[in-house]
């Protein structure tokens, strides 16, 4: 009675792979791939089809190494070309992930639908944005579950829209620029009234405006803009009222709660003192140079910080991650020069802990 080993030779394990599966005709028919490489295909940021698939071999069982005939793969695809098949396979075939991968990547994109939520609704009763951490409990609040066959924008939405209905929650108003002849800008400021708009400016020229409104009559808005030949520019998706909560903060300080000590994390005096130098940061005027615009302000640092462009990099420097977190110990804001001050100051007290015994 003659007994089947398993030898080395007669087996042929893939691992560390990722399978795609397409079922055709009655048949099943799968490719090995690598890891992290099939989205990177589908979404045409890999371009080079080797650096995807582990072989170019068509299986029935991938796990097992039993390989797909040739007579299946003609009455499925007409042909019997393994690399068509592949590719077939690889731009319609479902891709198999193991049971923690996939809750994985669901989690990460929970935290990303929960992140652009953030970013595009405020409080109404305080026009600030929500945390995070809100966010996703509100989520599991309405029994919110993750689509991976839809994007994170889409589902973001949708989610809104439901928050909407149970919870105090509105969308952060966007921030327009409206240049019109004089002749229209009275049209113009009756239809922004009946939107409820909110007016930031008014040019002094009076053929241009500045305001907020809600996203979902953006347009609404370009089409009226279109119909009195004016033009429309987006200075911001999403405004909020302080500064300390834009999203680069919370990425930042999210989890940081007030801390009694007086340490402060910063980066070497030298290399802070040429960030902030470098900054175009003006504190005395609230008016650009060329008067078109009001500047907008930063709370947590209490100065003016130029238009839409330099207030997004002003929440990148060191000086303003620096007041946020005196702010947190309710601590008044410092300037530019005050901030490096500090910053050598502690430097020196950490100098001085080394050196004592």
């Amino acid at each position: 009675m003659s007994r089947s080993i398993l030898q080395p030779i007669g087996q042929k394990r893939l691992t560390n792979i990722a399978v795609v599966r397409l079922k055709k005709r009655g048949n099943r028919f799968e490719i090995a791939c690598y890891k992290n490489k099939v989205l990177s295909w589908r979404s045409q940021v890999e371009k080079d089809v080797d650096e995807v698939l582990q072989s170019h071999t068509v299986y029935t069982n991938v796990s097992k190494g039993i390989l797909a005939k040739s007579k299946d793969l003609v009455a499925a695809f007409g042909t019997d070309d393994q690399t068509k098949v592949c590719l077939e396979i690889l731009e319609k075939g479902e891709l198999q992930v193991a049971g923690k991968e996939r809750e994985s990547q669901f989690q990460s994109q929970f935290r990303d639908i929960a992140t652009i939520i953030m970013q595009k609704t405020i409080n109404p009763d305080t026009e600030r944005p929500y945390t995070i951490s809100m966010i996703e409990r509100l989520m599991h609040d309405i029994h919110f579950a993750v689509d991976p066959s839809s994007s994170s924008k889409k589902q973001a939405l949708d989610v809104i829209r439901e928050l909407q209905k149970q919870f105090p929650i509105k969308r952060a108003p966007m921030r327009l620029r409206l240049i019109v002849s004089k002749e229209n800008m009275s049209s113009l400021l009756e239809k922004l009234n009946g939107w409820d708009a909110n007016l930031v400016s008014k040019d002094e020229s009076g053929n241009q405006l500045i305001c907020e409104m809600d996203p979902g009559l953006f347009r609404d808005c370009d089409a009226l803009m279109r119909s009195l030949q004016g033009k429309l520019e987006v200075l911001a998706v999403n405004v909020h009222v302080e500064s300390d909560t834009h999203v680069d903060d919370y990425d930042d300080h999210e989890d940081e709660s007030p801390r009694l000590d007086n340490k402060v994390s910063i980066q070497p005096v030298a290399k802070l003192s040429n960030k902030l130098q470098n900054q175009s940061i003006s504190t005395s005027s609230g008016v650009s140079s060329e008067g078109e615009q009001k500047q907008l302000k930063c709370n947590a640092c209490n100065a003016y910080v130029g238009d839409s462009k330099e207030y997004r990099e002003h929440f990148k420097s060191e000086w303003h991650k620096h007041n946020v977190k005196r702010k947190s110990r309710q601590l008044p804001p410092l300037t530019v020069e005050e901030c490096i001050a500090d910053a050598e100051l502690g430097d020196s007290k950490d100098d001085l802990k080394e050196y004592s015994f």
